[in-house]
């Protein structure tokens, strides 16, 4: 066969099979976490990251297993001082928010709403703790005990996750962590160390508990920070 302008035809080329492309299968944790991440989702999320907070912190109190950090410096701080609880924390948490000028952190909705609402929960929780566990044996105390230390970790992750403003001790997590590089959990076990060896030197209850949770509760937050924080817990991580 010739074409018009007598030189032969080339024969057309044969189907040459198109290598198919391999798409790399997608982690639906963070896409599905995005996808619901919506103004509704991050308050809802909040509110229930900051419940969940305080119950951990009563759980952590009523297991007589050893304080968590913050509760161990406030308990120290109580003794030396006389002062109510409640009014510790919060004296604690303002205290601590002046340490987030060096760090340029900014408070937000979530800040305000941390020392509101966590100090309105752990009284009623503590109350009800009482009641339905009064004195927890040896092996109820270690399950309020672990299970609070995982409560607070993933409450944690929740309501800094919402994006709405960390709490005050939350907030010095996350500005050390942007400032130094370093991991969330790394970040949380050092300050969690420190806290717990000033709590203990002004008197306040130390246990083994203390220690899983000073240790343990980085880690769980890194995790949980997958579904609950998928664009990271602070700008840039």
């Amino acid at each position: 066969m010739t074409t018009t302008t007598g030189r032969p035809a080339e024969p057309a080329p044969a189907d040459v099979p198109v290598p198919e492309l391999e798409v790399p299968a997608l982690d639906p944790a963070p896409v599905v976490a995005r996808v619901l991440m919506g103004p509704v989702r991050r308050g809802v999320q909040l509110l229930l990251g900051l419940v969940g907070f305080g119950v951990a912190t009563a759980m952590m109190l009523h297991s007589g297993q050893g304080a968590m950090p913050w509760a161990v410096l406030d308990q120290g701080i109580v003794g030396r001082t006389g002062l109510p609880y409640g009014w510790v924390v919060l004296g604690v948490g303002l205290l601590v928010m002046l340490a987030w000028i060096p760090l340029r952190q900014k408070p937000g909705i979530g800040t305000v709403a941390n020392i509101i609402v966590i100090s309105l929960v752990i009284d009623p929780a503590l109350w009800a703790l009482d009641r339905v566990l009064p004195e927890p044996a040896l092996a109820t105390g270690i399950a309020l005990a672990l299970g609070g230390t995982v409560l607070l970790g993933v409450s944690t992750a929740a309501y800094v996750g919402a994006r709405l403003g960390p709490g005050p001790r939350d907030g010095l997590m996350t500005g050390a962590v942007r400032l130094t590089g370093w991991p969330v959990w790394l970040v949380k076990t050092v300050i969690e160390v420190m806290v717990v060896v000033i709590g203990v030197l002004l008197g306040g209850t130390f246990g083994w508990a203390t220690v899983v949770f000073a240790f343990g509760v980085g880690p769980v937050v890194q995790v949980a920070a997958r579904w609950l924080a998928p664009s990271g817990l602070t700008e840039g991580h």
